[in-house]
């Protein structure tokens, strides 16, 4: 795809910025020796909060999951900061991110321990960014300033 200079400039500062949330979101985890999403998936709530609580239920299950958790946020903000496999990347953090939505929904009569930075109906900042990487999913940025440049350099044979 062929983008303006600013057309390209702004998705590849979006890609960044979302990358570098969630990379800082998977670091501050990943050095606190104490953090555990028992408590997130425990607090969930509406149509899904079943499957949620199971997943808090079983310790092992929960290992799995904060590992997966914390490296997801980790590799896919790497992914998406460097422009590596932006692909991948931005097809997993759309998936971590519907997760949190459907864990934590801000729907009329839910109420959940931790106060939310705001009030939000329906749209909030997980949606927003969810959204965000559905755009840069559509278009793409990697291939022409990213590694993915030269991960997927085509020779002319």
């Amino acid at each position: 795809m062929r983008y303006s200079k600013w057309q390209l400039r702004a998705l590849v500062i979006l890609r960044v910025f979302i990358g570098w949330h969630f990379l800082y979101e998977g670091m501050v985890k990943l050095i606190d020796p104490d953090w555990s999403s028992i408590g997130y998936l425990l607090d969930s709530q509406w149509i899904f909060a079943g499957f949620f609580h199971s997943l808090a239920a079983n310790p092992g299950v929960l290992s799995v999951v904060d590992f997966l958790n914390v490296w997801g946020l980790v590799l896919i903000g790497l992914g998406l900061i460097l422009g590596s496999f932006t692909r991948i990347a931005t097809l997993g953090g759309i998936i971590l991110l519907a997760f949190y939505y459907l864990s934590h929904p801000p729907f009329l009569n839910l109420e959940y321990a931790l106060p939310g930075e705001g009030a939000y109906l329906i749209i909030n900042k997980t949606l927003i960014e969810l959204i965000a990487l559905w755009v840069l999913l559509l278009f793409p940025t990697g291939k022409q300033i990213g590694l993915d440049m030269f991960i997927f350099r085509r020779k002319n044979v």
